[in-house]
């Protein structure tokens, strides 16, 4: 019997590691309401890297990403 590891499901929605083994996500609060906000704050908030130190948290939570 195969005993397979699960990815954390709330991890799935929220993170990515990419080919390079990078880990990145998308900050909160871009979905409405962008007029009051300022083009910086918005353009940041996306394809954020994640700090090196919580990777490798965020690694373990999804074994089969890459």
């Amino acid at each position: 019997m195969w005993k397979w590891l699960k990815s954390h499901s709330g991890a799935l929605k929220r993170f990515k590691v990419t080919k390079n083994k990078k880990v990145t996500f998308c900050k909160a609060g871009n979905n409405h309401l962008l007029t009051n906000k300022w083009k910086s704050n918005k353009a940041d908030s996306y394809g954020k890297q994640l700090d090196s130190r919580y990777s490798k948290k965020m690694k373990t939570l999804l074994p089969y990403s890459n």
